[in-house]
């Protein structure tokens, strides 16, 4: 298993940021760049985290590929394509994305997220995708999201055989999918289930924690790993087994110094349970 972190943390150089990495104890890491940047630099960066031994886990396309704007869709497409393409040329773990939202929000909550007419459209922008960038070293995954599809591992499974191309393949999110009190209170066996299902497909995982509030109506929070009631050390056992080799991404923290400190948190709570990082 290797942990990373999707921030890049501050840096002045490639060579600055593949040491820092490994010195902190990281052994795979998100890309920090995409394929906008100078030709140079994307070298040197894919050079740096070869020297020293980081898996590029995942290069973020992060659009909406399914806007209902005309404008904002085919930009997407073009930066998924693109980003794909950058993928494999790096020799990535994947490529990821959310599936795509029906409104002004690219992540967002909206009740058209939800339709048949959705799903299709989801489909047929993963295959064009996969498709016009044609990857041969890397897949096209989808982040697990609380409101757009695939909403659970079933929908997920239903996702692959619809979309029927042999390098569209899964990121694993569980903590996105914690939408239920069933879930949060039964989350070992809901991670089960997932990998289960999933774990021949996933290319990466992202680690976090979730927290059931107290006030009506229900509410789930998104915490630092920890702060929240979910089993770790279950989910990473899971992870390695479905690949020792497995990307574990802290994500979503507020600047260098929360980095750091969960990073921390991760590798000794980790290590008090024999988990191998």
């Amino acid at each position: 298993m290797r942990l990373g972190l999707s921030s890049p943390l501050e840096h002045k150089s490639p060579w600055e940021w593949a040491e820092k990495m490994h010195r902190m104890g990281c052994t795979s890491v998100n890309f920090p760049v995409d394929y906008t940047c100078d030709r140079a630099l994307l070298e040197q960066y894919t050079e740096a985290a070869k020297e020293y031994g980081l898996m590029i886990a995942e290069v973020g396309a992060w659009c909406n590929p399914i806007s209902p704007d005309d404008k904002v869709r085919e930009a997407a497409f073009t930066r998924c394509v693109e980003q794909l393409k950058l993928a494999d040329k790096i020799g990535a773990r994947c490529c990821v994305n959310v599936s795509g939202s029906r409104g002004e929000r690219w992540d967002g909550p909206y009740k058209e997220n939800l339709t048949k007419d959705t799903w299709e459209l989801v489909v047929k922008s993963i295959r064009d995708i996969i498709d016009a960038a044609d990857p041969k070293n890397t897949y096209y995954t989808i982040e697990p999201m609380p409101w757009m599809y695939p909403m659970g591992p079933d929908e997920y499974l239903k996702l692959i055989h619809d979309v029927d191309r042999e390098r569209f393949a899964v990121h694993m999110d569980v903590f996105n999918w914690i939408t239920t009190p069933e879930r949060y209170f039964y989350h070992e066996e809901f991670m089960e289930e997932c990998f289960r299902k999933l774990g021949p497909y996933i290319r990466s995982c992202h680690l976090k924690d979730v927290a059931l509030g107290q006030e009506f109506t229900l509410q789930f929070r998104e915490t630092a790993c920890g702060r929240g009631g979910l089993n770790l050390e279950k989910y990473a056992g899971l992870a390695r087994k479905a690949d020792p080799d497995m990307p574990l991404i802290i994500e979503h923290l507020d600047g260098d110094e929360a980095y750091l400190e969960s990073l921390s948190y991760v590798k000794l709570r980790f290590g008090r349970a024999g988990i191998e990082i």
